[in-house]
């Protein structure tokens, strides 16, 4: 009996000390991301370039060719065992002149508000579009009020993001169904147009463009979308309580062609054992066209750039093969992240881990996964490993769009979680540019990224 408990506490202290050896470890290898990312890091220097070489990136512009082949040829030069491009076949909208709005109380009597297209509307005609203006909080008030309120009228989308949500992306989820659908659902009704509140929690004069859709809807049936700025949105709510006959003036000039050419750019280094497991972590590489993109997705881009040339600077030789993958056509199709997961699939290529870096270069807190219970129980694990670095937050839940379509049974899907209380004061909008970047909050993320990633390389996947 004696010898059964001895063994048994032997067998203990052996895994009680190898599992302090790893803590050490790994301790000392996310030491040394940290330290090479804050101490020698190019993120910030590479986004620079982006964000003010390069400029704004929309799907089929000059721009994001001009990044496709900038990052290639960056990738290259970092060292890795392969870099290529992967054809993808993306939509081209273009926006045309500055957008313009007015509220008219009386005839000649007009107050000019910020207004911007969304994404894929159509334009107004010749001079634009004029007419009086209907306010609703969404799709229901539209049925309430029907065609006969609303036939021949702008409707006015005014339904804010919920302040009292601590998460910003929650708020931003409740009230984005108005941009996306609110033209199909008004010309239902007979609108002439749309104009909706920016998704934006603070008050400026920046409005915020977004993608929309117009469903089932005939090219005659489409009506122009725009939205306004959430100071114009406040100023036309106020004088719409005062007289609910004043008019509404907008005029764009925006356009959508046949689709053309992109590319998603790939770069890996090759797995030393498991070369056929493969690991990726990517950003968008496109972006909206009224800022330079630097939060969205610019920060994303280069801090899953960075997070392979981390390795290459530590020494770190990654057990699995690590792909980064910049993705085409996020903000308006996904083509992009659909192409990737549909090369990987008939290529039965199998990918067992999914990074994503979509929401801004602000200060990282944490992640969110999508994951079986398995792997969760292993990730909070890890949790003393990142408390060093004030990485707190660790939640089963969403993970990015452009990996979204690589989900099956068995990957882990991440997500970097910066906090968010500042990205939706950028998000789509003008001021989305590399002088609201903070450097040192963009190296945290990529050194946070690379620990993790570094991790699953380490461990496995349960």
């Amino acid at each position: 009996m004696k010898n059964i408990v001895l063994i048994v506490f032997i067998s203990f202290s052996f895994i009680s000390f190898g599992q302090k050896d790893n803590f050490k470890e790994d301790s000392t290898a996310i030491k040394s991301f940290y330290n090479a990312s804050l101490l020698k890091g190019k993120s910030y220097q590479w986004l620079d370039h982006l964000s003010n070489q390069i400029g704004a990136r929309l799907s089929g512009s000059l721009n994001a060719q001009k990044a496709v082949e900038w990052t290639e040829q960056e990738l290259k030069e970092v060292g890795l065992d392969k870099v290529w491009l992967q054809s993808v076949m993306v939509p081209k909208w273009t926006r045309g002149v500055t957008e313009f709005a007015y509220i008219e109380t009386e005839p000649g009597q007009t107050t000019n508000v910020p207004i911007c297209a969304l994404g894929g509307s159509v334009p107004t005609p010749i001079g634009g579009v004029k007419a009086e203006i209907i306010e609703v909080q969404g799709f229901e008030d539209l049925r309430k009020l029907g065609t006969s309120q609303i036939e021949g009228k702008i409707v006015f989308y005014n339904r804010p993001m919920q302040a009292d949500l601590i998460n910003t992306f929650e708020a931003y989820g409740g009230c984005v169904d108005q941009r996306y659908s609110g033209a199909a659902e008004a010309a239902k009704f007979g609108a002439i147009g749309i104009i909706v509140r920016s998704m934006n929690l603070r008050l400026d004069d920046f409005p915020h463009t977004g993608t929309m859709s117009y469903g089932n809807l005939t090219d005659l049936e489409k009506i122009p979308a725009a939205a306004i700025s959430t100071n114009g949105a406040d100023l036309l709510h106020s004088m719409l309580t005062l007289n609910p006959k004043i008019k509404f003036l907008m005029n764009m000039n925006c356009r959508s062609w046949k689709d053309v050419e992109s590319f998603n750019v790939i770069g890996e280094i090759t797995g030393s054992e498991f070369p056929d497991e493969y690991m990726i972590v990517g950003g968008h590489l496109d972006s909206w066209d009224l800022g330079d993109g630097s939060h969205d997705d610019g920060a994303g881009v280069v801090q899953s750039m960075e997070v392979l040339r981390l390795f290459k600077e530590t020494g770190y030789k990654p057990k699995r093969s690590i792909r980064v993958v910049l993705f085409m056509n996020e903000e308006n199709g996904l083509r992009g992240g659909k192409k990737y997961a549909e090369v990987a699939k008939n290529k039965r290529e199998n990918h067992v881990f999914a990074l994503e870096s979509d929401a801004g270069g602000f200060t990282p807190r944490g992640f969110s996964f999508d994951c079986s219970d398995e792997n969760f129980a292993q990730i909070q694990s890890w949790k003393p490993l990142f408390e060093p670095y004030l990485i707190h937050y660790f939640s089963k839940g969403g993970s990015g769009a452009d990996i979204g379509p690589l989900k099956k049974d068995g990957i882990v899907l991440a997500g970097l979680r910066p906090d968010s209380q500042r990205y939706f004061d950028y998000h789509h909008a003008k001021n989305d540019t590399f002088d609201a970047i903070n450097k040192r909050e963009l190296e945290l993320g990529a050194a946070t990224m690379t620990s993790l990633i570094y991790l699953f390389d380490k461990y496995g996947i349960k």
